[in-house]
């Protein structure tokens, strides 16, 4: 096999586990790459470069893609305005695939903040309640230790919010994977590229709309939040407060359906009336939730209580044959199972956040 020739087989295989999300690190793919290939040990000449891996990945991209990619992009791109003018207090930098246009499946938004402080990049979030958390990242580059000041904030698409000093603001940084100074835009350097990007679009106009669009999972968890000081008859429900319950429901239909969004945002959103009007949960839920779940959702949201009279055999004949009608019975009955036993105590449970954080990502693990 040509040197040429094996190259091009493991950084094809490289980017496939990345592309996959099998892999992160481009050389931890290119390695397992080349082992898959070689089926042993390789010379550090024949390994593909990151550039070369990461160009093998936008043409997987784009085969599998195609226009739905393209419209990603368009997305991501005009969020990272709105996220740049969110934080415009701070001068930040637009960087990484959005700017570049090589996003695909799962991409983030990455934005250079230059603030002194990264508490005030977070109440800044906190005040247009967005979902964030903040990680410290002790890294040793050089022999030098730095500590990287992350915020991962989790809206429509996930942004990457990488906090440096405001010194630092003209420092030119370098790609890790060509070595030289990495692209990036500010706000007033992006429009003018989006414009000439994309020709005939109002690109204020696209702005707007965007501000205007609710992130569903952030009403989901504003729905959510209060049920943990519900507390419920203890009678009928001897864990506690319902969001407790609602969790341990969650994890039991994940061991039944756990690639089924629709399935799993039901048995998380089914009682989240409760802390709206507990004399009519279920319609108070399902108004709250109008225009964020689907048909089937909001089907098997509305009947979860007729799921019980099944299971004691209390519902009448004319209703019964009504829900049996419906294709989603067989998933109605699940729900009812899930509900029933989601009521123990001392039970450990996912927490809330990841439980949505689990439900947002199921498109990338699952692959559809």
């Amino acid at each position: 096999m040509t040197q040429s020739k094996l190259r091009r087989q493991i950084a094809w295989q490289a980017a496939k586990l990345m592309y996959d999300r099998q892999e992160s690190e481009y050389y931890r793919a290119k390695m397992k790459a080349a082992r898959w290939v070689c089926k042993g040990w390789v010379k550090p000449k024949d390994l593909p470069s990151n550039a070369e891996i990461r160009d093998q990945i936008q043409q997987m991209t784009r085969m599998l893609e195609g226009q739905t990619n393209e419209d990603r992009l368009f997305e991501m791109r005009i969020e990272a305005v709105r996220m740049m003018r969110m934080l415009s207090r701070y001068k930040t930098r637009l960087i990484g695939s959005v700017l570049t246009g090589h996003v695909r499946q799962g991409s983030d938004i990455d934005i250079h903040v230059f603030a002194d402080s990264v508490e005030g990049v977070a109440a800044v979030l906190q005040s247009h309640g967005l979902d964030h958390e903040v990680q410290l990242k002790p890294v040793v580059k050089n022999g030098e230790r730095t500590l990287y000041r992350h915020v991962h904030v989790r809206d429509r698409f996930e942004f990457e919010l990488t906090v440096y000093p405001t010194e630092k603001t003209s420092y030119i940084f370098k790609s890790s994977i060509t070595g030289k100074p990495i692209e990036r835009a500010s706000e007033a350097q992006l429009l003018p590229l989006l414009e000439n990007f994309y020709p005939g679009i109002d690109i204020e106009t696209a702005i707007a709309d965007c501000e205007e669009k609710l992130d569903p999972f952030q009403v989901f968890y504003s729905l959510l939040l209060p049920l943990e000081n519900v507390k419920q008859h203890p009678k009928h429900h001897p864990e506690g407060d319902a969001l407790y319950h609602s969790l341990q429901v969650f994890d039991l239909a994940c061991d039944r359906l756990p690639y089924d969004e629709e399935f799993l945002l039901a048995a998380l959103l089914h009682d989240v009336g409760k802390g709206i009007d507990p004399y009519d949960h279920v319609g108070s839920g399902l108004t709250a939730l109008q225009g964020f779940i689907t048909e089937r959702t909001g089907w098997l949201i509305k009947h979860h209580m007729e799921a019980h009279l099944l299971h004691d055999r209390t519902i009448g004949a004319r209703a019964r044959r009504r829900l049996e009608a419906n294709p989603n019975f067989d998933d109605l009955v699940m729900l009812g199972e899930c509900d029933r036993a989601g009521r123990n105590r001392g039970v450990q449970t996912t927490e809330l956040e990841e439980a949505l954080e689990y439900i947002r990502g199921l498109e990338s693990r699952f692959g559809f």
